[in-house]
């Protein structure tokens, strides 16, 4: 009984070590990673008005409105951008987690899009590995 849980204990550390390395590439590191949050924060700021982000979730078909919280630290790159979380809290004091995709343009980097990653920690499916 003990080893069947010293093994479940093993195995639930290892699946939760694979999972927060899959969520940052430990390659992307420096001036890179800095310049993909302050893409991001741009963004952010950009799209803040009255203290409030506005996002459309096609999912729900309803308008949220979002307040920042904070970035996350970690950083991938998928099908051809660099995608990293922040996260904010809605109307309804939910939170939800906006993925936001990098690419570079000329000599810098451009968030170019906001999805919603997922909404008090239910995850929603999108795919750029095709891209």
């Amino acid at each position: 009984m003990l080893r069947k849980l010293v093994q479940g204990v093993l195995v639930f550390s290892f699946l939760i070590s694979v999972q927060a390395w899959a969520g940052n590439d430990p390659s992307i590191k420096g001036d890179l990673r800095g310049n993909i949050h302050n893409a991001m924060s741009k963004f952010i700021d950009n799209h803040t008005v009255n203290g409030k982000v506005y996002l459309y979730d096609s999912v729900k078909g309803n308008l949220l409105k979002l307040k920042f919280d904070n970035l996350h630290d970690g950083i991938v790159k998928k099908g051809g951008f660099y995608v990293s979380c922040a996260d904010f809290v809605d109307q309804n004091n939910r939170k939800i987690d906006i993925d936001f995709l990098v690419v570079p343009k000329g000599n810098e980097l451009l968030a170019t899009q906001a999805l919603i990653h997922s909404v008090d920690g239910s995850k929603r499916k999108y795919h750029l590995e095709e891209l």
